[in-house]
């Protein structure tokens, strides 16, 4: 039988283990769950993250640096407090404007 799960998740720090990797870019996921999944993705300045699209809606946020978003014909930078939602399967690039820290809600 399968242990129903908790009915809240608290995660102290969604930056708390988040370095960029050899390629440039580290990922770390911070909270998983049926309906939602949180990623925090570590860019080094100037890495480029090349088009491609996500299976559910998504919002971004930037946790510290800048970052620029091109989806859907438009381009958005992303800093500390802003947000921006894509919708499912919308083809998107992210550029690392300088050393950032993103944080990807996937729903749905």
């Amino acid at each position: 039988m399968e242990t129903p799960a908790a009915p809240t998740t608290f995660v102290a720090d969604v930056r708390a283990g988040t370095a960029p990797g050899p390629s440039g870019l580290g990922h770390s996921t911070v909270l998983s769950s049926p309906a939602v999944r949180v990623v925090v993705l570590t860019f080094e300045a100037g890495h480029v993250m090349k088009e491609h699209r996500a299976p559910k809606t998504l919002l971004m946020q930037a946790l510290d640096g800048r970052l620029r978003i091109t989806a859907g014909g438009e381009v958005t930078e992303l800093v500390p407090g802003s947000l921006l939602r894509l919708d499912q399967s919308l083809m998107h690039e992210v550029e690392a404007l300088e050393a950032s820290r993103l944080m990807l809600t996937l729903v749905g």
